[in-house]
């Protein structure tokens, strides 16, 4: 297994054509033109700079799927990644015929999904130079899925790259076998001044509110962006940083448990309403929906479990989005108590959360840097406990309980 790593002190740069949304990664970058360079046998460029299987790792925003499809666009571009063309155009945009992405919106990746890619990946490309699979989030795949993917991998088609997502925190949950087949390409956390620069460049944002913005998503840029963006957010973020100072009583800790569940339902029931109804209404029509005669009533009848097994994966959908809306909630918590233990420590590091100052120093006047390490601990254990199938409102509950008692 190789592993590429990134160096902290990388300048902020704007980079032409499919690369420029990639925030604060320059030297990785560099490894990926080096790679599609090696496509196009350029002189003085090895051709072991191009491999069959990567792996991109990195904290939580820090690009690894942008990364990765900036990478399919300049493999499938004669131009290395104009950013313009057609192939470029597709890939970023998802409709590219040679390029097949694996979003996982439920919970895991199955081994029927996994196997249908897999055959489809040992075509030979339509359009362009490549077949490219591209699997978000690949530390989702079932065991059945990673040994479908596995033998994919160890004896790839010629013309086939597989571009392969895990957070840098597990990935350990991407099978040993699978990695030691990959490159790995590890990305870094992007600084506030690449953040506040994209932010300004790529969506017109004012140049306070993106400092802003920047300052306080932990490098996170698509998060910096929705804070930026959205006063909900911003709404959002502000309540669960006033969580420490509301703990006072063990009443304290039931109404905080429920707001907190409360409020990631609704934000995930209000998203998953705007898109099922849609889906629930496109697949009806496409199965005849609306139709007359005998031949419309027994379409009707045979769609049933079509359009049951859609409900089912929607539930799934919004079952993950409730819980990845209540991940960033304690996400944010998470970094308030880091502050406490940056600030009771003295360390001369900038803070997660420099806008909430006062409540840090005066929890770090309270609990300490002890405190706080046991607080942290157990928001860790609490996300563990969701993702483990515990139900939320008694994980959440039992944080809530460390959180007042310490």
């Amino acid at each position: 297994m190789m592993t590429v790593g990134t160096h902290p002190d990388a300048a902020v740069e704007q980079e032409p054509g499919v690369f420029g949304d990639l925030v604060g990664q320059g030297p990785a970058i560099a490894v990926l033109r080096a790679a599609v360079a090696a496509t196009h046998l350029d002189e003085g460029v090895p051709t072991s700079a191009m491999t069959h299987a990567w792996l991109f790792t990195g904290p939580a925003g820090s690009g690894r799927s942008v990364a990765a499809r900036a990478f399919a666009a300049a493999l499938e571009c004669p131009d290395r990644g104009c950013g313009h063309c057609s192939h470029c155009r597709t890939v970023l945009s998802g409709t590219h015929a040679d390029v097949r992405a694996v979003n996982p919106e439920g919970l895991t990746i199955s081994v029927k999904e996994m196997r249908a890619v897999v055959q489809e990946a040992a075509r030979k490309p339509s359009t362009a130079a490549w077949q490219i699979v591209l699997i978000e989030d690949a530390d989702r795949l079932t065991e059945g899925a990673s040994n479908a993917l596995l033998k994919a991998v160890e004896e790839p088609p010629p013309h086939t790259v597989f571009l392969l997502c895990a957070p840098s925190t597990h990935p350990e949950d991407v099978s040993v076998t699978i990695r030691s087949r990959c490159r790995v390409l590890a990305l870094q956390t992007p600084s506030v001044d690449a953040i506040a620069e994209v932010l300004q460049r790529r969506d017109g944002i004012d140049e306070s509110m993106a400092r802003w913005a920047a300052s306080v998503c932990a490098g996170h840029v698509g998060r910096a962006r929705r804070l930026a963006r959205d006063e909900e957010s911003r709404e959002k973020r502000s309540e669960v940083l006033q969580i420490p100072a509301q703990m006072r009583s063990l009443g304290d800790v039931y109404v905080a448990a429920a707001s907190l569940v409360d409020s990631a339902k609704g934000e995930a029931k209000a998203m998953s309403d705007r898109r099922d109804a849609g889906e629930i209404e496109e697949l009806k029509m496409s199965l005849g929906a609306g139709g007359t005669g005998k031949g419309a009533v027994g379409a009707a009848r045979g769609s049933a479990g079509i359009v049951k097994e859609l409900e089912r994966r929607q539930k799934s959908r919004s079952t993950r989005t409730e819980r990845d809306v209540l991940d960033r909630a304690l996400i944010d918590l998470s970094g308030f108590y880091r502050d406490v233990v940056v600030v009771a420590s003295k360390a001369s590091i900038p803070l997660t959360n420099p806008d909430v100052l006062g409540d840090v120093e005066i929890a770090a006047a309270r609990i300490g840097a002890e405190g706080a390490l046991r607080r942290l601990d157990a928001i860790l254990a609490c996300r563990e406990a969701i993702e483990a199938n515990v139900k939320p409102q008694i994980a959440v509950e039992a944080l809530m309980m460390r959180l007042l008692t310490g």
